[in-house]
């Protein structure tokens, strides 16, 4: 049986991996976490009764945890979720992201590199999960693509950015059989409320302000969570060291299309006369409370 290190496991994409990797594979599980605000024990009840399932508190930016974590459990693979996420808070607070996505993945990336050392393993990988914010802001056509340039638009992205040429690094330095896939927006079960759609839905059925950044002319590409999570474990599994893979939804809409089809939603599945946040504001459809704010520095 194979022993898989997931880092970041109980977060949004995480947790949703560590499922889907019990499901469809035969591998032993070890789950790393630190418990910030956005992971949570909770998204991982289903399975942490599971035989194949163990779990360890954890911050991956901790050297001595991490090098006993790879002499402990002797990983045959890793994958890396374990990041800050959001471009808001990078702003607010960029230094948490400097010690999560870009000293964690270095003290993940020298673990491996130590246990490799140990005990070579031809068959190990290393798969870092990144995102398609390093490559900058997607236009109004076309689409990001392996050879895009990176242009990191906020404290996250170049974070990130850092993170994903650090793991280039140490497969053409130091040969660590790593890949690194980067991915358009996620959405879906466990998803923590400050990203776009469960604030649009959670705001809306309270009877708040939809905050919208600009015009609402930002455009994403949108990707299904447990879709994501099959591409990354097809990366993992057939990927080649040292190869970078995109993994998006092919739904590319801006925000504004986005609020408006969360909006048209909630009006046939919970109509705005049977809400009585709306009812107390006067409004007959979820649309009025659409609310244009400036946009992020950056952006």
């Amino acid at each position: 049986m194979a022993t898989l290190l997931v880092t970041g496991g109980a977060g949004f994409i995480g947790s949703n991996f560590v499922r889907h990797a019990l499901h469809a594979t035969g591998d032993r599980l070890v789950v790393v976490d630190r418990l910030t605000y956005a992971g949570h024990l909770e998204s991982l009840e289903e399975v942490r009764s599971h035989e194949r399932f163990a779990f360890v508190q954890a911050d991956i930016a901790d050297r001595t945890t991490m090098r006993a974590l790879f002499r402990d459990h002797r990983p045959d693979a890793v994958v890396n979720f374990a990041a800050e996420t959001h471009v808001d808070r990078s702003i607010d607070d960029p230094g948490a992201f400097i010690h999560a996505n870009l000293l964690g993945t270095y003290e993940l990336l020298e673990a491996a590199r130590q246990a490799l050392r140990e005990r070579p393993s031809p068959a190990f990988r290393l798969l870092h999960v990144s995102t398609d914010e390093v490559y900058g802001t997607l236009g109004p056509s076309g689409a990001f693509s392996e050879t895009t340039p990176y242009a990191p638009n906020s404290p996250y992205a170049a974070s990130k950015a850092g993170a994903d040429h650090l793991v280039r690094a140490w497969h053409e330095t130091y040969g660590i059989p790593a890949i690194v896939t980067n991915c358009s927006n996620n959405y879906g079960p466990c998803q923590f409320p400050e990203k776009l759609i469960p604030l649009m839905i959670l705001n809306a059925l309270e009877g708040k302000a939809l905050p919208i950044y600009g015009d609402g002319g930002n455009v994403r590409d949108w990707l299904y969570v447990e879709d994501h999570c099959e591409g990354i474990l097809l990366a993992l599994r057939k990927g080649v060291p040292g190869e970078k893979y995109n993994i998006g939804g092919g739904n590319e809409r801006t925000n504004l299309q986005v609020v408006d089809r969360l909006c048209a939603i909630l009006d046939e599945v919970h109509p705005a006369a049977g809400n009585p946040a709306l009812l107390a504001r006067g409004l007959p459809s979820y649309s009025g409370l659409k609310t244009f704010v400036e946009d992020r520095p950056g952006h």
